[in-house]
């Protein structure tokens, strides 16, 4: 590894804009990027995914091996990531570090505590948790229901255990749980802030609770706000390493993409977007997961235009999708092949959608078989879209020149023309169908008791014109796990929406997603020695 002062020189970032962690990694000052406005915006290149085995397609690790191969053919790339949480890292799918030849470094201070950056997020939503139950305790001037709390503590962990709680304490009880840090408003906001005084604005905007006549009380009502941004101070500042082979590196927050938006920080975007001519991000899960949320919420709130989506398809992810059985999943089967490769379709088609030029990469693995690979490359090109494999994971850059040359070509051979999926003038409602009908491909939306409540009451108040961030299963389209392929003829159950009025959005919950992950019962905690 090189010393992270020479990478930031790669990038010609002052010294004095750079804070160091160590001699590998760094912190950029959160104010940098507006310095470079003036600068001309690099390609953005979202690598996103088709719905994944329980072990992931390798978006990551073809996010950083596409990076390495720009590098490779001589051109200025840069990669983009969120930052792993604990929560996967002990648990089934672990670190979020990339894989192989195509990782990002130091490996074990990304996946643990990097920068203090999860610790600072959690800290400040269980400071605000806190002070909403003070206030009620030490006489409730705002009058606060306490049934009506809408914000949990957070852990960066998984653990089923703390789910559901009951605080009973003197003079205060009631019902709540806690969630994952990534998945918890503050996460969201810190992500889409723009800088320091948009942060604190957004964070005093958070929804908190309702007072005792259905009013809403937000959180500068408790004048918690200047406490959290103290804890806070740092975490804006996107942080820089570099991959394996010395590519410079940004990873910046982590919000999960199937019960939060997915995406990382938006100041880490633009900061990538100005210092390198091709800025690769990831979102996390499938197209219907993060990509949407990319697209629909991230790019819509901060003013940017991806050039280009990468969706990254595995022979494996495609046989699961045809029912195949993970035990044998390493085995030839072209008759569970043709029957999974459909949900690729879909994931191609979702994109479409958009506007945005389209790209498929084949995550090649030693036991992908000749005819299951010329398979998928015949079944891409009935969509007029490129095709590429990739052997970022057993060759680094080496593997991926080929790719990266294709992806520059299209770049300078096509227009994005992107636009959101649907208008924020649509009801909450019309905007939940779209994306489940448009995106998920589902047949009809069922709205339960708790959403229609708390729609309306996001109406009342004023947040009809959010966009939605709809918290699903990543392993299927629709929103029972168990689903896979293409299905067509299915019901999506929303079953209570939340307004995070402080990220901006309304999250819809569908089916039985829960927003505190389980460990497995084989997770990679063992793995540590």
């Amino acid at each position: 590894m090189k010393n992270i002062l020479e990478i930031s020189k790669m990038l010609n970032i002052p010294e004095d804009e750079i804070e160091c962690y160590g001699k590998y990694k760094a912190k950029i000052s959160d104010e940098y990027y507006k310095k470079l406005e003036d600068k001309k915006n690099g390609k953005l290149i979202l690598m996103t995914s088709i719905n994944p085995t329980p072990f992931g397609e390798g978006k990551t690790t073809q996010s950083i091996g596409l990076a390495m191969g720009l590098s490779k053919i001589g051109k200025k790339g840069i990669v983009v990531l969120r930052e792993p949480s604990l929560g996967p890292v002990f648990g089934i799918k672990g670190g979020a570090i990339g894989g192989g030849k195509a990782t990002v470094e130091p490996q074990e201070d990304i996946n643990l505590h990097f920068n203090g950056d999860f610790h600072a997020i959690t800290s400040a939503n269980n400071l605000l948790c806190s002070v909403v139950d003070n206030h009620i305790f030490n006489g409730n001037e705002l009058r606060i229901d306490k049934d009506t709390i809408c914000i949990k503590r957070a852990i960066d962990m998984n653990d089923r255990s703390l789910r559901d709680i009951t605080v009973n304490g003197k003079k205060l009880e009631y019902n709540t749980g806690f969630e994952i840090t990534a998945a918890c408003e503050v996460m969201a906001v810190c992500c889409l802030a723009e800088d320091k005084e948009n942060l604190r604005e957004m964070l005093g905007n958070i929804l908190v609770a309702y007072d005792l006549d259905g009013n809403p009380v937000y959180a500068r009502q408790l004048e918690v706000v200047g406490a959290m941004m103290a804890l806070l101070k740092d975490t804006l500042k996107p942080n820089l390493v570099q991959t394996a082979e010395e590519t410079p590196c940004i990873v910046h927050l982590g919000p999960f993409a199937n019960i939060a938006h997915g995406c990382n920080s938006v100041v880490a975007t633009k900061l990538g977007l100005k210092l390198a001519d091709y800025c690769v991000v990831e979102a996390g899960f499938g197209s219907d997961l993060g990509a949407e949320k990319f697209m629909d919420i991230k790019c819509r709130k901060a003013g940017l235009v991806p050039d280009l989506a990468i969706i990254v398809a595995t022979v494996k992810a495609l046989k699961y999708n045809g029912y195949m059985d993970m035990q044998n999943i390493n085995e030839v089967n072209m008759e569970a092949l043709e029957k999974g490769i459909v949900n690729l379709a879909k994931h191609i088609e979702n994109m479409k959608k958009y506007n945005v030029p389209v790209m498929v990469c084949i995550n090649n693995y030693e036991t992908d078989a000749p005819e299951e690979i010329e398979y998928i490359r015949e079944f891409v090109k009935k969509y007029n879209i490129p095709v590429e494999i990739s052997r970022a994971y057993t060759q680094g850059s080496n593997g991926t020149v080929e790719f990266a040359e294709k992806v520059v070509n299209m770049l300078d051979e096509t227009t994005s023309n992107y636009e959101p999926l649907y208008s924020l003038d649509l009801s909450i409602e019309d905007k939940i169908n779209k994306i489940c009908k448009e995106i998920y491909g589902a047949k009809d939306v069922v709205f339960l008791d708790d959403a229609k409540a708390n729609i309306a009451k996001a109406k009342q108040f004023g947040y009809n014109s959010l966009p939605v961030c709809i918290a699903k299963t990543p392993a299927s389209l629709t929103d029972d796990a168990k689903i896979l392929g293409r299905p067509t003829d299915f019901v999506v159950t929303i079953r209570d929406i939340k307004i995070s009025s402080g990220a901006g959005f309304i999250v819809a919950y569908a089916g039985n997603i829960m927003t505190l992950p389980g460990l497995g019962k084989s997770s990679k905690y063992k793995d540590f020695r």
